[in-house]
Parts: C-alpha cells; structure tokens; sequence
C-alpha cells in the first residue's frame, strides 16, 4: 500500500473499532438505569475476548483455499507471527468487524445475562460461526464463489457485512432471546430506556464509525486514488440511506402514534446503516435513498411484532439487525447496478442473495441455540429473578452505573 492507502486503512479501522463502544453507549441508554455497566461491558467483553481469538486463530481461519471448505486451518500462522506488514493491517481491520458483529448480539438478551456465560458464548460463536462465515463470505468460500458454481455470471454482493455481520448477529441474537426467555415483567411499555442522550450518542458515533465500516476496505485493498475506486460512492450511500431511514422510521412513528421520538431517529439511522452495509458500493444513490425509506418504515413495523409473538428481543436486535440485514441484501437482488432485475440483469443476481442471506441465517440460528442452550443447562445463562429485579449491575459486577451522593 502507498502512504495515502495505508493512511486510510489505519483510520478507517480505528474508526470501526470505535463502532463497538458505540453500541456500548447506544444499547447502554436503552436499557434500565441498573443494568447499563452490565450492558456495556458485553461489548467491551466481546472487544477484549474476540481481538485476542482472531489475533491467535481467527484470520486464519476466515480466508480457505477451495469453495467448500468449511474454514482456513486456525494454526497455519498462530498468533500471526509471520504475516507481513500491510497483512497486518488487513487483519487489523479485519478483527474490527470480528468484533462488533459479536458485540451486536448482546442486546437480545439485555437485563437477564450472566457476564461469564455471556462470555463463553461469545468466545465459541465467534470461532464456530463468525470466522467461518466470514471465510465463506469473503475468504474464498462458497458464497464468495456461488456464482461461480451456478455458472451465472453475476456474483453474491455483500460489500461491507449484510450477511457476515447483520444476518448473522441477527439470527443468533433471535436463537439467544429465545434461550433465555422473556424478562421479569414483560410487556410493551414496562421497559424504557433509561438515558435518551446515552441512545443518541451511540447512533450518532456508529454513524461516524461506520465511513470506516463501508469504506475502509478502499485503503486496506489498496484501490483509494484508482479507476477501480468506488469511495465517493460509497460514502454518499453511506450518507443518503441512513438519512432516508431516519425519516422512514419517524413516518411509521408519527403514523402509528402521533408523536416521533428521538429514539426512533436513532433506531431509523441504526437501520439504515444496517441496510446500506452490503450495498453501499453496488447502488445509485437514488436506490440507496430508497432502500433507506424503506428500511426504516420495515423496521419500525417491524419491532413491534416482539410484543405480539412475545419474543423479548430486548433491544430489537432482530428487528434492526436481522431484518435490516435482509432487505439490504435482497434489494440487490432488484437494483444493484448493472446485474439487478430492474436494472439489466436476469434473476441471477436475486437468487444468489436470497441463497446466501438464507444460509448464513440458518447456520448461525441454529448454532447459537445449541450454544445457548447448552450453556442454559450446564452453567447458566439467565441471572436468578430476584437479581433482575434488583439489577444486574450489583448482582453481576458489584457497581452502579450511577453513583448519586447527596451532600
């Protein structure tokens, strides 16, 4: 990489790596006052425990050297002792998105997780599921090379995650909430975030973070300053569909409520990010405004169903994550340029996603839940109910997220 590339790759992965206490502060506010260091320490958790995972064997095992191998040999470099400098960084990026994909999960199960259980799923998801995944998803694996395997001409697009990261955290976090139940007292209305401010500022440093998310494989790839560079484009996605979800989620919420909540505007820009992830480099501005439109209206229609099913998707994980994750990567299906139906392709295009987006949903549901579940039944996962309904912070760290002293 020249200066400028190797510049830009070491921001834009301090940028995503910035994303996961991002999500510590958005899930942080939205969930009660006794349960944010718990919260926020599942990310930092998943920030610790995850970068050391990839360091020792998880880049290795997400790039494979033929279409149906199942992962890269975890110890064919243990702990990256003789990868080259720009390899570094690649990796160095790499364990960002390792990272926050795992973080994501844990607002299924907000205000009822022990913190070690917690940490041991993260710890085999991230080897059995994430690294995997992400070598099948980008590695060199099969849904990398299923166009290829069809004899298609067109090929799975998934830029930045919307099947490695988004359907596959969103899944999981679908099989965990199901795991471990509702919480003591569920119902709509019973749970409100406790810091509106908290919410904004997480949003808002996801927001930011995610330039890095999007546009970061430029530099890493080494494409910024090229004919092969899509930056520009990229980053004015980036920016149009996180901005039209906003306005999508509101609409739904003015709607339906009469009233549009500044948590909302921050669940619409979560979702639209969500949605633009896979697509940012394969869309028209245009469509990208209306993917966004759309994914916001989806998705707030779309958390609601949690009280109706009586799933307790504490944070609507799957409402944003999973459901985002979907349309994003389906609507390429229609409108990617060039090989979309609606725009000069066949159905080659809508297949291959619909196929890949399926199977990174089943995998990772169903792995979660057999990790969850055996958890559930050896260890424990769930805190007791008389420590939920005294808060998890005390009862799981021995702190309070607040400390009021009256002088």
């Amino acid at each position: 990489m020249d200066s400028g590339n190797l510049a830009w790759a070491v921001a834009a992965t301090a940028l995503v790596l910035f994303m996961t206490p991002g999500v510590a502060f958005f899930y942080g506010g939205l969930v009660k006052a006794k349960s944010v260091v718990s919260m926020m320490m599942m990310s930092f958790g998943a920030l610790g425990l995850v970068s050391v995972l990839w360091i020792l064997y998880g880049f290795n095992m997400s790039a494979v050297e033929s279409t149906w191998s199942f992962a890269g040999n975890p110890f064919s470099d243990f702990g990256l002792a003789s990868l080259d400098d720009n390899g570094l960084v690649g990796a160095a990026y790499g364990a960002t998105f390792a990272i926050i994909t795992v973080a994501l999960i844990s607002g299924a199960i907000a205000d009822r997780a022990k913190f070690g259980s917690w940490m041991i799923f993260a710890g085999i998801w991230a080897t059995v599921v994430y690294f995997p995944v992400a070598a099948w998803v980008w590695g060199g694996g099969w849904i990398f090379n299923l166009g290829e395997v069809f004899g298609f001409d067109a090929a799975v697009i998934d830029y930045a995650g919307g099947t490695a990261v988004h359907i596959n955290a969103g899944a999981a976090a679908l099989a965990l909430a199901l795991v471990l139940g509702k919480r003591v007292g569920f119902q709509k209305g019973a749970h409100k975030p406790h810091n509106v401010p908290l919410v904004m500022l997480g949003a808002a440093i996801l927001w930011f973070g995610w330039f890095g998310f999007n546009a970061g494989a430029e530099g890493t790839f080494g494409l910024l300053g090229t004919e092969d560079s899509s930056v520009g484009l990229i980053i004015i996605n980036t920016i149009g569909a996180t901005a039209a979800a906003v306005i999508g989620w509101m609409i739904i919420e003015k709607v339906k409520d009469g009233k549009a909540t500044s948590v909302g505007a921050a669940s619409g820009a979560v979702a639209g990010l969500v949605a633009i992830t896979p697509a940012c480099a394969a869309l028209a501005p245009g469509w990208a405004l209306l993917l966004g439109i759309v994914t916001g209206a989806v998705c707030a229609l779309a958390v609601e169903l949690k009280w109706k099913w009586g799933l307790d998707d504490s944070l609507d994980v799957v409402g944003i994550h999973l459901v985002g994750g979907l349309i994003g990567t389906i609507y390429l299906g229609f409108f990617a340029t060039g090989t979309g139906l609606f725009l000069g392709g066949g159905w080659e295009q809508l297949v291959l996603q619909v196929i890949a987006a399926a199977g990174v949903l089943v995998y990772s549901f169903v792995v979660a839940f057999i990790i969850g579940f055996a958890i559930e039944k050896t260890i424990g996962f769930r805190v007791k109910n008389e420590d939920e309904i005294a808060g998890v912070d005390t009862s799981v760290h021995g702190e309070a997220g607040y400390a009021i002293v009256n002088d």
